[in-house]
């Protein structure tokens, strides 16, 4: 592996699978609420939007504007896509996770 190949965090894995399963509906709204159905968990936008723009300048995503709408006060929807290196890294990461936990066995009591 290159040095400058990164494992991504839980939440980038988490925002890019999101853009995958949207795919053109991909945007700030939806993709929050989408993570919010799938896996229960509430992000702030600001939040998202950061994950996101640091995925971008790590070239693992790519954004652009949509037309401007009346319900949204004229402004643009900002959409996303993952692209083939984000695609790369979710699957470097989930290799990784799979390899750890290859022979693991948790001993769990219920609560």
């Amino acid at each position: 592996m290159a040095e400058k190949e990164k494992f991504l965090g839980e939440f980038e894995q988490v925002a890019l699978l999101a853009l995958i399963r949207l795919g053109d509906e991909a945007y700030g709204a939806n993709i929050r609420q989408l993570i919010h159905n799938q896996v229960d968990r509430d992000v702030a936008i600001g939040a998202l939007y950061s994950t996101l723009e640091r995925l971008e300048k790590k070239g693992m995503v790519s954004s652009y504007l949509g037309e401007p709408t009346a319900e949204r006060g004229g402004r643009p929807k900002r959409y996303f896509a993952i692209t083939a290196s984000g695609e790369q890294g979710l699957k470097r990461s989930r290799d990784m996770m799979n390899n750890m936990w290859q022979g693991v066995s948790l001993l769990v009591a219920n609560a």
